[in-house]
């Protein structure tokens, strides 16, 4: 599953997702985006299996609603409130203040941080997302930072379908609203940057601070001015 040369719209090329506790959303799609069509049944299944007590510390203040599985270790700060229906994966923390809407799934050893919102996303093992983030309707990989402030749309402004692009520029149809980014493992996203709509980021992509970045690109692409996005 590691097949760097493949177009990014593929999730084996972007993802090395035969690590992933909830790999099974990505095997029988074609697109990366249609995983996230899965997750709201895909955790409602989860939810409803049979599981044993984990062992999480939820601080004082802290709301954590009923249809929500917390991993062992998880440490939920004062002032969180984790609507669900979530999954949140051993040894990760959420900090004061953070949201975490419907249909979320965060892995194992992540940073969820103050004041940071996460709706209808799958965030991979070991990702960072510590200081006022959204992350809407997104995928991020594994082991990726996401910079103070930093915003993942996933909403146009003409409130029409979410088109995606291959490498070569090919358009896809997504048939979604909402679609926020996709990036591989291993992105850094640096602090105050918006990611539009539709935005495909290879594995190993740097984005530099402050910026609006838009369209698709290859594994390991520095974006650092407007003119590379």
């Amino acid at each position: 599953m590691k097949n760097t040369e493949i177009d990014v719209i593929f999730p084996e090329a972007l993802f090395d997702y035969e690590r992933f506790e909830h790999r099974h959303l990505f095997a029988n799609v074609r697109y990366v985006w249609e995983a996230l069509l899965l997750l709201r049944d895909y955790i409602a299944k989860c939810i409803a299996r049979p599981r044993r007590q984990m062992n999480a510390d939820i601080m004082q203040g802290a709301i954590v609603g009923p249809d929500v599985i917390l991993g062992e270790g998880v440490v939920i700060e004062p002032n969180v409130y984790i609507k669900g229906p979530a999954i949140v994966g051993d040894r990760t923390v959420v900090r004061h203040c953070a949201y975490v809407r419907e249909n979320v799934i965060i892995g194992e050893d992540c940073v969820i941080g103050y004041s940071t919102e996460i709706k209808h996303s799958i965030v991979m093992n070991g990702t960072r997302a510590g200081h006022c983030n959204y992350i809407g309707d997104s995928i991020i990989g594994f082991n990726s930072n996401l910079g103070a402030g930093v915003k993942f749309a996933n909403r146009k402004i003409t409130d029409t379908d979410v088109i995606a692009r291959n490498l070569d520029g090919e358009k896809f149809t997504t048939g979604l609203r909402k679609l926020g980014a996709i990036t591989g493992d291993d992105t850094q996203i640096g602090c105050n940057s918006v990611l539009n709509p539709g935005t495909l980021l290879g594995r190993g992509c740097v984005v530099y601070p402050v910026l609006s970045v838009q369209g698709t690109h290859s594994h390991h692409e520095v974006i650092k001015s407007m003119c590379d996005v």
